[in-house]
């Protein structure tokens, strides 16, 4: 099947400003021994692949999700946490409003960053106690988004577009489609947070974010194609990683090695990210999914080989969850109409 978009120039460009945010994102991580290194390696992915364009808009969408998903959890989790219900129902609403802005199609980027740090964050924060804090999550966080940007910047700099691009028209959605979408995946998002702390996954991360990932096309169609996608881009990501490990060895301690492995399979896979039009979907599985357990997983003394396994096995269970809660939740919201989709608008 050929690709629906070639790799021009521009595409050439981008996928060298994804490769070098997340190595770069991912050293600095590593060399100051900050914690949290999924947030600096997925960032720069997210910030880099969704977007071929960087301006300012961008950037305060960037921002403000940052700044949305820290006060909630600094206040809403700080006031409500031993209200399981209430927690849940404030939740909901917060997971409602960012997917409002991601269906409306203006603050796409303010709502999908904004869901994946708001669902990372919720789940750490809910496993705070017995004498930790929360602030060290939210600080780096906080520096992990100050950083993307600076890298963006620097990304932007370094390998600018050679060629103006064409700007994508956000088609018209009927308000039924738009109460559709967001009362779907809100739900699924939410149920999401809930099953994770029923269940005391404290190390699935990987598995609540693919979970909130498939969501992003918004309805249960291209749902179910984006998890089909998503499930074979962790299969072959954690492949790679695995024959990655074959490479690196014991040497993990030695920091350009790794960084240096990143970035090869980063930029070899950004091409399939980009002649798919930039979605999420087989090429954007791949490189998140070396982004997260570079990140999380790769360090002086660790190896990649028991996250890979487990990563893999968990993200499947979780994409086929969240599957059927989007398939049960899609036909319900279609009895109504008000709340039922329409494929054209």
């Amino acid at each position: 099947m050929s690709a629906p978009y070639a790799l021009d120039k521009n595409g050439l460009r981008q996928a060298l400003r994804i490769a070098g945010g997340s190595a770069l994102g991912f050293s600095l991580c590593k060399l100051m021994n900050w914690p949290n290194g999924i947030f600096f390696t997925i960032y720069p992915m997210l910030l880099l692949g969704l977007v071929p364009i960087l301006n300012a808009h961008i950037i305060r969408q960037f921002f403000a999700s940052a700044v949305f998903s820290a006060l909630f959890v600094l206040i809403v989790q700080g006031l409500f946490s031993h209200l399981p219900i209430v927690m849940t129902m404030l939740s909901f609403l917060a997971f409602a409003f960012l997917f409002y802005q991601m269906s409306r199609g203006a603050n796409f980027l303010f709502g999908a960053l904004g869901v994946v740090s708001l669902s990372i964050q919720l789940h750490f924060a809910s496993y705070v106690g017995n004498g930790t804090s929360i602030y060290p999550l939210i600080i780096s966080n906080g520096l992990a988004v100050l950083v993307t940007v600076l890298t963006a910047v620097l990304m932007h700099f370094m390998f600018p577009d050679v060629a103006p691009r064409q700007g994508r028209v956000m088609p018209t959605k009927a308000k039924e489609s738009i109460r559709h979408e967001v009362l779907l995946c809100a739900t699924v998002a939410t149920l999401s947070f809930v099953l994770f702390q029923v269940f005391d996954l404290q190390d699935s991360i990987s598995a609540q974010a693919a979970s909130i990932l498939i969501l992003f096309p918004l309805c249960w169609k291209a749902a179910g194609m984006a998890g089909w996608q998503r499930a074979i881009g962790t299969l072959i990501g954690c492949n790679l990683a695995l024959v990655s490990q074959l490479f690196l060895y014991n040497h993990t301690d030695i920091l350009l090695f790794p960084a240096l492995i990143l970035w090869i399979l980063t930029f070899i896979f950004s091409r399939y990210h980009i002649v798919g039009g930039g979605i999420p979907g087989v090429g954007f599985g791949i490189i998140t999914t070396f982004g997260i357990l570079f990140g999380q997983s790769l360090g002086p003394g660790q190896d990649l080989v028991y996250s890979a396994l487990y990563r893999f096995s968990s993200v499947s269970v979780a994409i086929i969850v969240s599957l059927c809660a989007v398939y049960i939740m899609h036909h319900i919201l279609n009895r109504f109409s008000v709340t039922r989709h329409h494929t054209f608008d």
